[in-house]
């Protein structure tokens, strides 16, 4: 080489200090930013970054946009963000340049972590009476203007509420203490990634520089309630700041002594741990009529010839009124007789309403076939169901209300004795339907006797439709059977023409007695 020339070998190192601690909660996102270093100013040399776990991968050059994102990191210039940091992440991480390099330990904690409440809380303090901001602790995200991420502020939460709070404070209460925490929220590819830390406000007494002597406590022309004939004990503290300093209670215009075998006296103490407190106590024995019209004042001199004084006075407390708690009773009552008689007035549409409208069917079954079982027995007047009224009786229950009947002339095998058969449709079905006819298409009612017994004997539910000419109490009017049948069933009244309709008493009076049907119905006919 040309000795003129002269070589110049320029190094540049960081001193290994050890890697910057880096904790994150997990879930969450967390930014590492590679410092800028002297003499790689102007891009002479790559920036690189590299992550150390069972092999070293770079993630600069080695690692595609695509897996990064598989990866759920984002590297960018002297950024390396990851979206949601899971324990797969942690470990060691280092941005190199030329010669320079530094590192970082990543360690990802969870709430089983021994240091994760330790690691994952900030402590500030604010004085009462002073404007006082939290701050959320700084992060890297910012340090640079990172492609497809985007800022969505701060927000701050406090422990044990759930609406949002502020985190300027125009003046600290010491209520204002606790813990806050603070969410940056970030949007990177549609999703939304957030990074939480918690800060614990501690809120410390403002202190004051000592002024005059004073009186702290009661207020002036506060007013004590007390009950005649019961003792009473006012304190009157006072801060003092010579020994010389009295407090004492007057009487109107004269002193009350510290005699306590007098009905009213007053005795005094201090406290020189909490900053020379004077406490005058005022004395009442018991409260007397005479007391209440007193005035009585709590005054303090001090070797300042600064004095202070606070008159308080005796009312006797109000007797506790009872008319809210009567009228409160009152409105109770009238609630629950009003209830009681809306119930009692429309439970059958009330019934129906949430029959039709919650769809209160029998999901369990309980062994019967049939729903009811429809049995004609002949009226007594020319006032019972013709055969087409029977047979709309028929479709109305089974096509527009889903009720399965067992019907004696459909269902019942021919050949069979007819009380066998009856009877046997009677242990089929949930309930018992008396349909009065005109004429009888049914078995007859001869056998009025036997379906009463084999009622009783299983305990089956009974509807007996009757006409409004029938009188089921009035003796001779029909056969001794069916008068016990009535006796025994729910009534219902069919009115002919009028009962046709299925929005009629007739028809609501009947579902009410009738069970929900075991299924709802197939088709809904219009009415």
């Amino acid at each position: 080489r040309d000795a003129r020339v002269p070589l110049v070998l320029v190094l540049i190192s960081v001193c290994p200090q050890g890697p910057t601690e880096i904790y994150v909660k997990a879930g969450e996102m967390v930014a590492l930013y590679c410092p800028r270093y002297r003499g790689y100013d102007h891009g002479d040399a790559k920036l690189i970054w590299t992550r150390y776990h069972t092999q070293d991968m770079d993630l600069t050059n080695s690692v595609s946009s695509a897996e990064q994102r598989q990866m759920g990191i984002l590297v960018h210039e002297r950024s390396l963000v990851i979206l949601s940091a899971s324990v797969n992440h942690q470990g060691n991480y280092s941005c190199s340049q030329g010669n320079a390099s530094t590192w970082f330990r990543l360690t990802v904690l969870t709430p089983q972590s021994r240091e994760y409440e330790k690691m994952t809380q900030y402590s500030t303090t604010g004085y009462t009476e002073e404007a006082f901001t939290l701050h959320c602790p700084d992060v890297n995200i910012a340090a640079e203007n990172i492609p497809n991420i985007t800022s969505n502020g701060i927000i701050w939460h406090k422990e044990g509420e759930s609406l949002p709070t502020h985190s300027y404070f125009s003046s600290v209460k010491e209520n204002d203490h606790g813990v806050y925490t603070c969410t940056r929220s970030y949007l990177c590819y549609g999703q939304i990634y957030n990074m939480t830390f918690t800060v614990v406000l501690r809120v410390q007494q403002k202190v004051k520089p000592v002024k005059d002597a004073e009186i702290r406590e009661p207020p002036n022309n506060h007013v004590f309630h007390v009950d005649l004939g019961s003792p009473k004990v006012i304190d009157c503290k006072a801060v003092i700041h010579s020994n010389f300093d009295e407090v004492f209670w007057l009487s109107g215009k004269s002193f009350v002594e510290t005699d306590n075998s007098l009905p009213v006296f007053y005795n005094f103490t201090k406290n020189n741990n909490t900053g020379k407190i004077m406490t005058a106590s005022l004395v009442f024995k018991k409260v007397s009529e005479e007391d209440l019209l007193k005035n009585y004042t709590c005054k303090l001199t001090s070797v300042s010839e600064h004095s202070n004084f606070v008159t308080i006075n005796l009312a006797q407390k109000p007797r506790p009124s009872y008319l809210s708690l009567a009228l409160g009773i009152v409105g109770i009552v009238v609630v629950m007789v009003l209830t009681v008689v809306i119930y009692v007035r429309f439970k059958i549409n009330i019934t129906l309403f949430l029959r039709d409208t919650i769809g209160c069917h029998s999901s369990t079954s309980d062994g019967k076939s049939y729903d009811a079982f429809l049995i004609c027995y002949k009226s007594n007047t020319d006032a019972g169901l013709h055969e087409d009224d029977r047979k709309e009786l028929e479709n109305v229950l089974e096509e527009r209300f889903g009720y399965s009947l067992c019907l004696y002339d459909r269902d019942v095998l021919p050949g069979k004795a007819v009380a066998e058969a009856v009877l046997d449709c009677i242990e089929q079905s949930r309930t018992v339907v008396l349909v009065p006819t005109s004429p009888d298409p049914g078995p007859g009612s001869g056998l009025l006797s036997a379906i009463h017994e084999a009622l009783v004997e299983r305990q089956t539910r009974l509807v007996f439709i009757q006409t409004e000419t029938t009188d089921v109490s009035r003796s001779g009017s029909l056969p001794e059977a069916l008068q016990l049948l009535g006796e025994a069933g729910d009534c219902v009244t069919w009115k002919g023409i009028s009962s046709m309709q299925p929005s009629s008493s007739f028809w609501k009076q009947l579902r009410y007695y009738l069970p929900s049907p075991q299924h709802a119905p197939k088709v809904r006919l219009l009415p």
